[in-house]
């Protein structure tokens, strides 16, 4: 049986003011087990990017606990958290978030550099090879088309090896055919590397990609399939 890398337990988020407490997320549980992928849908508001960060160790919990590779994020302080991200989460964002001043080369070698290791740029030379961008190495993001910066951001993702990869709305800010290109990569990628995957997307069809869908509504897990959804939700 596959081992779960992530776990959720009654997963609880409210954000509190002077005047009222919003629960964003309402005891929330479910696992995913190595290699996984799955995918997490919902309306506008229904709490999959919380969920996800919450996942990630990005945020902290208002109840319930995180599993993520065995060790308790709920017990961790803010270090010790981004020390198990950088060791093994990957991670492709909607906006791509790339380092404005470094080139699409120094994007993809920074992970690898955080963790103090040497001799990188071989490896990051070959993802961007992997992704089409060899020609693009020493192009900063701001000379870079939206389809090539996912690209580049792809590569960031994977050269750490992630055990775990998040993608929130990785296509939602691209045409249909740079969103068709990135989603060939992500998932031919996360097969090669046996990664499991976990995805926020509004996109139905690329929802159906993953093995697995968590449909969410009003910080609720409303439903959880295998291998289909319903249209409507």
């Amino acid at each position: 049986m596959s081992q779960a890398v992530l776990e959720a337990e009654n997963l609880t988020k409210i954000y509190r003011s002077a005047e009222k407490e919003l629960m964003v997320l309402d005891h929330i549980s479910f696992s995913v087990k190595q290699s996984d992928s799955i995918s997490i849908i919902g309306p506008s508001g229904s709490g999959k990017t919380t969920l996800l960060g919450l996942c990630a160790g990005l945020d902290v919990a208002s109840g319930g606990s995180v599993s993520l590779m065995g060790f308790k994020l709920n017990a961790m302080n803010e270090d010790d958290r981004a020390y198990i991200r950088n060791q093994y989460v990957g991670f492709v964002f909607q906006n791509f978030q790339l380092l404005s001043t470094l080139t699409a080369l120094e994007n993809v070698m920074v992970p690898l550099e955080l963790r103090g290791e040497r001799n990188v740029m071989p490896k990051a030379k070959e993802l961007l090879d992997r992704v089409g961008l060899s020609g693009r190495l020493h192009h900063y993001p701001s000379q870079l088309s939206g389809g090539e910066q996912q690209r580049v951001a792809m590569a960031r993702a994977f050269i750490t090896d992630p055990k775990i990869l998040f993608a929130d709305e990785p296509t939602g800010n691209l045409d249909e055919e740079n969103a068709y290109h990135i989603t060939e990569l992500l998932f031919g990628m996360n097969k090669e590397q046996g990664t499991t995957l976990v995805l926020v997307t509004h996109n139905l069809e690329l929802a159906q990609r993953t093995q697995r869908i968590l449909r969410m509504r009003g910080g609720k897990l409303v439903d959880d399939v295998v291998g289909r959804v319903a249209s409507n939700y």
